[in-house]
């Protein structure tokens, strides 16, 4: 028995190791040298070979396939990257643009008024039912100019008044709280009332009153400071009228006001410590004095 067993293992190995001569010897032969055996033996190994092929080839498109996702993943990778950058860049270009026309809104304001401003940046907002407060900072150290009751602007229009100040630091009541109170005046029809702040929690809202039932007034009419007492020069925007309210009876009718200025977005601010000279007021304001 072990004598068959190690001839059977040792023909399995030659058969093993002539196999493959005898198909490299028939495929290499010129097709007019080849003979009968050399004939069978590629029609045995030709499907062979088609099999083999076609697995190579698979196998090929497999890892073909799995290293372009692998290329396209690192590839993604670094177009969200640059995306994410190149939105990063953009959004701070925005904000730059933003701020560059904010201030050269400021600018022009100051060019265009005859008094005496200085700059401030706004540091904080506080906001309830009570009142509506915010803190700006001086931009230079001219704190001692600042007092309580001076108009603060911005490029839309009266923001409000100083309540308090300390040091570079002062508190400003909008025109939006309940206890401010302007004299204002409808640009379109010269009629005259007080505007004064709702407080409301949810949103910046003015009403006029003392209006007078006789005055026409329309919504979309813009209201300006009558300058009436020089605590606010004359001829500021304050707001827009966004709907009348006239009663049955009494002799006045009430106007709901939108303000000019959207406070939540308002960053810089101007405070005029002197107002326009006497002599710069137009001829509407003399009359009204002279009243």
């Amino acid at each position: 028995m072990n004598f068959y067993r190690r001839f059977r293992d040792a023909a399995i190995c030659i058969a093993l190791l002539a196999t493959p001569f005898f198909f490299l010897n028939a495929n290499l032969k010129h097709p007019d040298q080849t003979n009968a055996v050399d004939r069978t033996i590629l029609q045995i190994s030709a499907p062979i070979q088609y099999v083999f092929t076609q697995l190579a080839a698979g196998a090929s498109g497999i890892l073909g396939q799995y290293f372009y996702l692998v290329d396209v993943r690192t590839e993604n990778q670094h177009l969200r990257s640059e995306i994410k950058r190149l939105r990063e860049a953009n959004y701070k270009l925005g904000s730059a643009d933003r701020e560059n026309r904010r201030l050269r809104r400021l600018l022009l304001l100051r060019d265009r008024n005859d008094g005496s401003l200085l700059t401030a940046q706004v540091i904080g907002k506080e906001v309830s039912g009570f009142f509506r407060v915010m803190r700006i900072r001086l931009d230079r150290g001219e704190r001692d100019r600042v007092k309580t009751g001076m108009p603060v602007l911005d490029a839309d229009g009266l923001v409000g008044q100083i309540r308090r100040t300390w040091g570079r630091y002062s508190d400003v009541l909008l025109t939006a709280d309940k206890t401010s109170a302007i004299d204002v005046v409808v640009q379109q029809s010269g009629a005259r009332g007080i505007l004064k702040g709702t407080g409301g929690d949810q949103q910046y809202a003015c009403q006029l009153e003392y209006l007078s039932r006789q005055d026409e007034v329309n919504v979309g009419d813009l209201l300006v400071t009558s300058g009436l007492g020089h605590r606010f020069p004359a001829n500021i925007p304050v707001g827009n009228i966004s709907k009348v309210v006239k009663h049955e009876f009494g002799l006045y009718q009430e106007a709901e006001v939108k303000p000019a200025v959207n406070f939540s977005r308002v960053e810089e601010v101007l405070v005029m410590v002197a107002g326009p000279p006497a002599e710069s007021q137009g001829p509407q304001d003399k009359s009204r004095r002279n009243e």
